[in-house]
């Protein structure tokens, strides 16, 4: 997955992709320029993201209440160095499954709560996490800076923020903001972050710094408990794309031009490589290894060792085309494990195939083309759930977005989303079931495996011009939707931008806007 930064508010009925697309630029730029306090000394107030005109002519809310029908699935291990699975990052544990044991809403009388952080505090909270004390961090990039953020999981009250370093670049002169290609695909320095077992920020930064951060004794503000620099090892302007630790507890890192390390907390003992292929997602973490997609392949590294040793390499199939939706012209996942040493991870063929890997020796197990022709592309991590007998894996269709001005004035990207069994030891490989019917341009969707929904964020194509996002679930067991929630209309208030959705402690879901952030809940 990869996710985006920055927001604004634009009506953009009327106009080009080009324009809106440089208007949005131009806003994000201008706020980055207002000074922010280090870290708030009180709580500030939610204030709700406002809509944007035209509104919706679709109804606020269809579909039904949800009855729980729990799915048999193996839980993945706990990463003994990251908060408690479904707490810790953006695809919820080091398998990176985007599955939780815990129930969301049920469609009961729903209610949302937003925070607009506005032009003032720009910048997507793409990934959301929860301390022991069930309090929300985030990270939120955006071009003058990422910025970590406490908000309260009930009201979203902005409890306490810092800035992160910037980004660094040739031309600093004259590109302040160090902004090259799409800038709402620009995920370094922040976007990927992961919460730790003592409840701290761990966060890959533009100063080629590992950084870890803990919240302070009064809760207002973040301590910086240790800083670790690998400038030694990256060139000047290389950024990270991601940091995970292995059960170990060093800290492994990729970065966007292609290398692969680990850092050892407490010595500062670096160990890398370079691949010489870029890495555009994040990466996956199993007891004794770490799974690393680049552009061209899928690599499996030894984490027992004092080495960044290469176990294998296995080539998936590749266009080489850069497809709408797609950030690079590579897979869009970071891989999946699967029960029974298996994983998995789309390619970039045409159609895009779900493919699955003995997590032994890289050998194929099986494929399955989804979506059509001309028209099959993702930018998301596959969602994996099951037991060494029988998983399955679920992906979702991005072919059509790469920024806001993609599904302006009601236009929308490709439909939908396919689920695929897998069983035979990997492999036998089918379809369960199609949806054409359902449209998420870019969100990070979940499955909760204790109530049986799959959880996503929608943009239906409207007639009457209206950008209108909805809360979204789907039954696992037939792809049919449930039901479905207005969040919110506007080009950019309501779009989530490659942001997760997340099923919070209190079985709340949270995304994070362009605009800000929101809650769902079931009401009384």
């Amino acid at each position: 997955m990869r996710h985006g930064v920055v927001g604004c508010t634009l009506r953009a009925t009327g106009e080009t992709k080009e324009n809106a697309l440089r208007k949005i630029a131009a806003a994000i730029a201008a706020s980055a320029l207002i000074a922010v306090p280090a870290a708030a000394q009180a709580a500030t107030p939610a204030s709700p993201i406002g809509n944007v005109a035209p509104a919706t002519t679709l109804p606020t809310f269809s579909g039904n209440a949800w009855t729980k029908k729990p799915i048999t699935a193996t839980k993945p291990p706990q990463n003994p160095y990251m908060a408690a699975n479904g707490n810790s990052n953006l695809h919820n544990d080091a398998w990176m499954t985007d599955t939780y044991w815990r129930s969301g809403p049920l469609g009961k009388n729903l209610k949302q709560t937003t925070n607009s952080f506005g032009l003032t505090l720009p910048g997507l909270c793409a990934s959301l996490t929860f301390d022991t004390a069930g309090r929300l961090l985030t990270i939120c990039p955006n071009l003058s800076g990422p910025k970590m953020r406490l908000l309260d999981p009930v009201t979203l009250d902005l409890i306490a923020e810092q800035q992160l370093p910037s980004k660094s670049c040739p031309d600093q002169v004259t590109n302040p903001f160090c902004v090259s290609g799409n800038i709402f695909q620009d995920f370094s320095g922040g976007g990927y972050f992961y919460l730790d077992n003592q409840n701290r920020f761990v966060v890959g930064a533009n100063d080629r710094t590992i950084r870890i951060y803990s919240v302070n004794a009064q809760s207002n503000g973040f301590n910086l408990d240790a800083s670790y620099d690998l400038s030694s090892v990256l060139s000047e302007h290389e950024r990270f794309s991601s940091a995970l630790p292995d059960w170990q507890g060093r800290i492994w890192f990729v970065t966007r031009p292609g290398k692969v390390g680990y850092i050892v907390p407490g010595t500062g003992q670096i160990r890398s490589v370079n691949l010489g292929e870029p890495i555009q997602n994040s990466f996956t973490v199993a007891q004794d290894a770490v799974y690393v997609p680049t552009d061209s392949a899928l690599y499996k590294f030894d984490s027992s060792g004092d080495a960044v040793r290469r176990l294998w390499r296995t080539v998936y199939p590749n266009t080489g085309v850069k497809k709408p939706g797609q950030a690079a012209a590579g897979t869009g996942t970071t891989p999946t494990i699967l029960p029974g040493n298996l994983v998995a991870i789309t390619d970039n063929a045409d159609p895009m195939g779900i493919v699955v890997y003995k997590g032994s020796t890289g050998a194929k197990t099986c494929r399955v083309p989804v979506f059509n022709r001309g028209a099959s592309a993702t930018e998301n991590s596959l969602i994996g759930f099951g037991t060494s007998t029988k998983s399955s894996l679920i992906v979702e269709n991005n072919f059509g977005y790469d920024q806001p001005a993609s599904v302006m004035s009601g236009e929308t990207s490709r439909p939908g989303f396919t689920r695929v069994d897998v069983s035979n030891s990997g492999r036998t490989c089918k379809t369960k079931w199609k949806n054409t019917t359902d449209v998420a341009p870019s969100v990070v969707a979940k499955v909760s495996v204790s109530n049986g929904l799959l959880y996503t964020y929608t943009k239906p194509k409207t007639t009457n011009g209206s950008d209108a996002w909805f809360w979204t679930a789907i039954d696992v067991a037939t792809g049919k939707r449930v039901w479905s929630r207005l969040a919110g209309t506007g080009l950019s208030n309501f779009n989530n931008n490659y942001a997760a959705i997340h099923i919070g402690p209190d079985g709340a879901l949270y995304i994070g806007l362009l605009g800000g952030v929101a809650r769902l809940s079931d009401g009384s």
